[in-house]
């Protein structure tokens, strides 16, 4: 439960930093609402996880979702550059949770 629990806030994040880019500067209503609705659920959902996961291994899979799923949204939504170095860059962040959680405390 606590696993699914920093996967969940980790989707949050990503959905919080979309709302975020959509509130323009806070001056557009329901895209803010959004935002700090995501931002509660994620941060109490990562807190909770935080009880009975190590922090480490925790918080990197909650920034690592968060990192990795706001770039990928940002190409495919935003129309980010979808170069090399990008792509490259969203598989080393996903490629460093794997070690952590590889190699953390169970």
């Amino acid at each position: 439960m606590p696993w699914l629990l920093v996967i969940t806030a980790g989707f949050f994040e990503v959905a919080f930093a979309t709302l975020l880019k959509l509130s323009n500067t806070f001056t557009r209503l329901w895209p803010t609402i959004g935002f700090a609705v995501c931002a509660i659920l994620s941060f109490a959902m990562l807190s909770w996880a935080l009880r009975y996961l190590p922090i480490g291994t925790a918080y990197a899979v909650w920034t690592g979702i968060g990192a990795a799923g706001t770039a990928a949204l940002g190409i495919w939504v935003f129309d980010d550059p979808a170069t090399f170095a990008r792509i490259f860059g969203i598989a080393m962040i996903i490629g460093g949770v794997i070690v952590l959680n590889l190699t953390g405390t169970h």
